[in-house]
């Protein structure tokens, strides 16, 4: 029954997120359908290391020595945004009791091995890769010295576990077993899409300068998992499943650092993966690239 209560408290909030992440490029459409009554003005596409945008050119009389006055935003404006990218690696908070029934059933490992160091991770390579294509952001409030956003988009979320240990999933049924051979590589890869919603400040420090921090949340639908192992024995072997992976996600995120110089991030997932009694939730931290 919690299991079945956790799921369905999953979707509404994946559904909730979704919504509202719906709702802010509504406005956005809307806001550019608003401006369509204007004279129409030429657009730059802007690529650099905060990010690709797209802006009104600047008119050639305010050229100055052949660059372009960049265009101040406005408080009160939605701005659509491309391409953010987070790479960093996973570990996993482990609060599992190994004598629950339904943990022992699913472990088809020996008893001795029934414990957190089965999921031993290689840290190098359990890695974290999130991608926002589109982002659409809300400057609330703007100052001096200071920004306020909201933000949303929607995305991918790809979890890749490098274990230690040789373990194998199976499907009908599913569990996980202790193999008789040693993989080269063995991961579980885990693929979601994922809707976030953030807010983000800014606060200037010198001139140009701003640093950047934020916190948010996300949610996430599972698209795809599977268990890829390499071997002398059976070669390359990819097997897709379930494995009794959880269909929902959510997961706290935060950010830091200098804007257009380097920018970090984290996200703590508040569910578990599994929805059998296994109870491991996925620590990522990483560089984020563009951003908000």
């Amino acid at each position: 029954m919690l299991t079945a209560l956790n799921s369905t408290i999953m979707k509404h909030t994946f559904c909730t997120l979704a919504i509202a992440a719906g709702l802010l490029f509504a406005q956005n459409v809307n806001a550019q359908e608003a401006e369509a009554t204007t004279p129409k003005k030429k657009h730059t596409l802007t690529i650099s290391n905060k990010g690709i945008h797209v802006d009104e050119a600047a008119d050639s009389t305010k050229l100055h020595a052949g660059k372009v006055k960049e265009k101040e935003e406005k408080a009160g404006k939605f701005r659509t945004s491309f391409s953010m990218l987070d790479v960093g690696v996973n570990m996993l908070n482990d609060n599992t009791v190994y004598t629950d029934p339904s943990v022992v059933n699913y472990l088809n490992v020996p008893a001795g091995k029934r414990n957190a160091e089965l999921f031993d991770l290689k840290p190098s390579k359990s890695i974290n890769v999130n991608i926002y294509p589109l982002m659409v952001k809300f400057l609330a409030v703007k100052t001096k010295n200071q920004r306020i956003y909201l933000s949303t988009g929607i995305g991918f979320q790809v979890y890749n576990f490098r274990f230690e240990e040789d373990l194998s999933y199976t499907k009908n049924p599913n569990s996980i077993i202790m193999d008789t051979i040693k993989f080269s590589k063995n991961k579980l890869a885990v693929n979601y899409l994922n809707v976030p919603l953030m807010l983000t400040g800014k606060t200037r420090l010198h001139k140009k300068t701003w640093l950047t921090y934020g916190a948010g949340i996300t949610a996430g639908y599972r698209l795809s998992s599977w268990n890829k192992q390499i071997s002398g024995e059976r070669g390359k072997k990819k097997l897709h499943g379930n494995f009794d992976l959880e269909d929902y996600n959510a997961c706290l995120t935060a950010e830091f650092g200098i804007d257009g110089i380097l920018r970090f991030y984290g996200s703590y997932q508040l569910t578990p993966m599994y929805n059998n009694g296994i109870d491991q939730r996925p620590i990522c931290v990483g560089i984020r690239f563009s951003g908000i």
